[in-house]
């Protein structure tokens, strides 16, 4: 396990040797057989959440390991996905929940959440966006990020107060490195942020997270979902493969190779393990464009039920998704408007634009070419 002083923060391409040799295609080459329609959403009101055992993770529905670490606020890291010179990333086969969102110019950034397991070394530590004030209050959690446009760190500060624990203005622990104009250089430890928040005075009481509905038995699913592409533009491409046999969707991600932009699987530079997780949720949402570089996303205010593709054990499932408190964790739903059943484990959770074209090419595979709003 690396610790935080043992990471290598050189700026160096990662050396990445894909399983893939496929060359990435541009979307104008793709003959999708439909644009799927999503089903009319109820207005009933939706089934009321279940309860956890003591010593299970409401963001997980798994019992973990330390039920002590249940007994604090997430702790929520902004993790950067370019430069490519960042990847491999640290931590994130530890975190319960990564969203996923676009912040311009065709590149996305990561928010991980970790909550019932901890890492020793998360990052590159990127800078907060806007929509971090709402996604962090939502899970009321601990917010770890790095510079940030002054406009936007009067919004996180205004919403999060000492919750916003931003690089220039926290020790080494908790975060540790070097800033540098691509941003490769900063990482984290979340037990060290847990740490700082307590001997701070920072609020750390247990929130109330529940939300989140777990079952183990596999959902009928309205279609095969065996391949999800998510895709900025033709050299920005998030992809989810699912294996039947470990029944978990792997990432994988274009990557420069010696026969070129190839796609390639990720893995953890912690552990060297692949980036696996259970559930991949698809949330449309309006964005705000202020700059080509600075959004923001509706969330908090946007009206009731909005799409959700939730893909789990090889299905695709229609579903709504709603922020019923400024406070409590997104609700995923059925088009009925009862619980919509995650798997228990990690969920990756991708936030696209409500203009966003989605399209199934074949079988259970889907693409999702990314637009605004």
């Amino acid at each position: 396990m690396l610790s935080i002083a043992e990471v290598d923060i050189s700026t160096s391409e990662p050396t990445v040797t894909p399983t893939s040799t496929a060359t990435l295609q541009p979307t104008a080459s793709l003959t999708p057989t439909f644009t799927p329609t999503f089903p009319a959403t109820t207005t009933s009101s939706p089934t009321p959440y279940g309860e956890f055992d003591v010593g299970v993770n409401p963001l997980t529905g798994l019992q973990v390991d330390d039920p002590t670490k249940l007994e604090r606020r997430p702790v929520m890291v902004k993790v950067s996905n370019w430069p490519r010179s960042g990847r491999p990333h640290a931590g994130l086969t530890s975190a319960d929940i990564v969203f996923e969102y676009f912040i311009g110019h065709q590149m996305n950034r990561f928010l991980a959440v970790y909550y019932g397991k901890d890492a020793e070394v998360i990052g590159p530590v990127r800078s907060g966006r806007l929509v971090d004030a709402q996604l962090v209050n939502f899970y009321q959690g601990i917010l770890a990020y790095g510079d940030a446009d002054p406009k936007v760190d009067g919004v996180l500060y205004d919403a999060l107060g000492a919750r916003a624990l931003a690089f220039l203005e926290v020790p080494c622990p908790p975060m540790c490195g070097e800033a540098t104009h691509d941003a490769t250089g900063v990482f984290t430890n979340s037990a060290d942020l847990t740490e700082y928040a307590v001997s701070n005075g920072i609020d750390n009481a247990t929130p109330d997270l529940h939300g989140m509905f777990f079952q183990q038995e596999p959902l009928t699913g309205d279609a095969a979902g065996n391949l999800l592409t998510v895709e900025y533009a033709d050299f920005s491409i998030m992809q989810w493969q699912y294996d039947q046999e470990a029944q978990n969707y792997h990432l994988w991600m274009e990557a420069e190779t010696p026969e070129g932009l190839n796609l390639a699987p990720m893995i953890d530079r912690n552990n060297d393990q692949l980036v696996i997780f259970d559930n991949i949720v698809v949330m449309y949402a309006d964005y705000i464009e202020h700059t080509s570089s600075l959004h923001d996303i509706i969330l908090r205010d946007a009206a009731a039920y909005q799409p959700v593709l939730l893909f789990r054990n090889g299905k695709m499932t229609y579903g709504t998704w709603r922020a019923s408190e400024p406070d409590r964790p997104i609700l995923f739903e059925t088009t009925e408007g009862s619980p919509l059943a995650l798997k228990p484990g990690k969920t990756w959770i991708v936030i696209v634009g409500m203009h966003s074209q989605t399209m199934q090419s074949a079988g259970g595979e889907w693409e999702i070419y990314f637009d605004l709003p």
